[in-house]
């Protein structure tokens, strides 16, 4: 089944690191058996595909897919770009159906579907396979897609239904909102990994209430320069060396040498779990931890001042949400995922909570103070912005959101951290970037450093619930609007943090250029009156469509 689409159309491409060039003329391809020939609606800009364009085939997204289909699959699908083949990002899109294959069951056309972009059943050497990496993304007007990649290996579809009674800024931007609900959603673990491999490490503290039974590999290593000890029951003793890095599911350290601690950190998996006792011990200084690894790795970090490993377990939150009268600070409020993580800490917040936003811009405070002081006032919400060059948050900090990538800002949480407080690591700081971190304060306050790298089709499915049902309106972080003529400006603008709030694309507008939501309505003054509170909407949206000519 088909509905006419040009023999050529208007694409970002991705030819290299940081080389991005507009096609005007890439050649609209014919879905064969499998396939999926979808018009993009919409696109929102996000910070991740500043990585692919700096990295290109070294993205770890880029790289082939080993698992799932086979190569010859794979190479018979054009959108299917790994390594150093020209790729189009942009990987929050929702896309309308225009054609598909005689074999294709999942979608039908004319259909409007939302994409979840993290292909999980495709793994690629260190990370999966991704709509806007290896496979063709939605800065393009139109856009291929297979089915045998976008259906999971349990039948789940990566294409999710969504009404057409929402806006197309509203659907694209559910799946950034999705990976600030998955950092609230995460449900962690409080006790060993059953069947996994523990590393206990350092003194022999005091292990009641800690049972290491149901491990899959029990290993005792015994820290240089200390003095020797009796191993515990039932571990085996390894050396530093006989241990591979990245296959320690749960390190217990107790003890407080920081040369000791840094290099076992390395030996830590991804979703591993560290838990530090120092014993009554001080570290004495900085201790360099992989923080990026608690986003990009989903690995935890707490610890406690005794020498029993089972009191730092007891710290642990039983999911990522926020605990009733929780103060919150989130930092680099005025980003454009700052501004969701503001809404979403407001959502979940008691009626008199504070929730702060540190903005060191003006122009970005003033933004953020316009899209979420009507939503807290009708929640009877504390706000306060504050810059936090000048002033502090307003008592210790209950729960941190650190959404800015910098490594001072980790610092400034731990100091500024309550007893029990949860750091929750957004940003992606890279996880081969050293970063110092007072151990001694962690332990003192037990605190919990927390992180999430993207999100689930369950968390997409719950943030859309909530943008059917009016409890949330994602256009809230809507910044800009562009066509495809400035989606190159707009990912600039976005690599140089020059625009708060989201840059949403519109491929079908064409030869519209970028315009921040004040300069759109002093051009086009018939659409102020359509913004709410002065935020995007669907009644904006399809008059700009109309207006410039890029309506359906």
């Amino acid at each position: 089944m088909t509905v006419a689409a040009p023999v050529q159309h208007t694409a970002v491409q991705l030819t290299g690191a940081d080389r991005l060039e507009l096609n005007r003329h890439k050649p609209t391809p014919q879905p064969g058996p499998t396939q999926i020939l979808a018009r993009v609606e919409c696109v929102g800009l996000c910070f991740s595909d500043m990585k692919l364009l700096h990295q290109f085939q070294g993205h770890p997204r880029k790289s082939p897919v080993l698992a799932h289909l086979a190569d010859d699959v794979l190479r018979g699908i054009p959108s299917y770009v790994p390594d150093h083949q020209p790729t189009v990002p942009g990987h929050e899109a929702v896309l309308r159906v225009m054609a598909i294959g005689n074999q294709v069951r999942s979608v039908t056309v004319g259909g409007r579907y939302l994409v979840q972009a993290d292909f999980r059943d495709l793994k690629t050497a260190n990370s999966n396979g991704a709509f806007g990496y290896n496979f063709e993304g939605g800065l393009q007007q139109y856009v291929l897609l297979d089915e045998r990649v976008t259906v999971a290996a349990n039948g789940d579809s990566y294409l999710l239904p969504v009404p057409n009674d929402r806006s197309a800024s509203q659907l694209a931007l559910v799946e950034p909102w999705a990976c600030v609900e998955d950092a609230f959603r995460t449900v962690e673990r409080r006790t060993l990994k059953p069947g996994g491999s523990v590393l206990l490490a350092g003194m022999p503290g005091d292990l009641r209430g800690f049972d290491a039974s149901a491990s899959g590999q029990r290993r005792w290593l015994q820290v240089p320069g200390m003095a020797s000890v009796k191993m515990p029951t039932g571990f085996t003793s390894v050396t530093l060396a006989e241990v591979a890095a990245r296959s320690i599911d749960d390190l217990i350290y107790v003890g407080a040498d920081p040369t000791a601690l840094e290099a076992l950190f390395p030996l830590v998996a991804n979703h591993g779990l560290v838990v530090i006792a120092t014993a009554g011990e001080k570290f004495g200084r900085a201790v360099t931890a992989p923080i990026g690894r608690v986003h990009y790795g989903n690995i935890r970090i707490v610890a406690t001042t005794t020498e029993r490993p089972a009191d730092a377990l007891a710290a642990i939150p039983a999911t990522g949400e926020l605990r009733p009268g929780d103060h919150v600070n989130v930092v680099g409020a005025g980003g454009p995922m700052g501004v969701m993580a503001m809404v979403r800490a407001i959502a979940s917040s008691r009626v008199g909570a504070l929730v702060e936003g540190g903005v060191r811009n003006v122009e970005r405070a003033t933004a953020l103070r316009d899209r979420v002081t009507p939503f807290a006032t009708a929640r009877d919400v504390r706000v306060r912005l504050f810059n936090p060059e000048v002033d502090p948050p307003q008592g210790a900090v209950d729960y941190c959101f650190l959404m800015a990538p910098v490594i001072e800002l980790v610092q400034h949480a731990v100091r500024d951290a309550a007893v029990r407080g949860i750091i929750n690591v957004f940003a992606g700081i890279s996880a081969e970037t050293p970063v110092p971190v007072d151990l001694d304060a962690v332990a003192a306050k037990q605190l919990y450093f927390i992180g999430t790298s993207g999100s689930t089709m369950e968390d997409m499915r719950v943030v859309l619930g909530k943008v059917i049902d009016d409890s949330l309106d994602t256009n809230l972080s809507v910044g800009a609007v562009t066509g495809m003529a400035g989606a190159i400006d707009g990912l600039n603008a976005v690599k140089n943090r020059t625009i708060a709030g989201k840059i949403v694309v519109y491929p079908q507008l064409g030869d519209f250029p970028l315009l921040e939501l004040e300069e759109l309505t002093v051009r086009y003054p018939t659409l102020k009156p359509l913004l709410i509170n002065g935020c995007w909407s669907k009644a904006a949206e399809e008059a700009l469509l109309l207006l410039a000519g890029g309506g359906a």
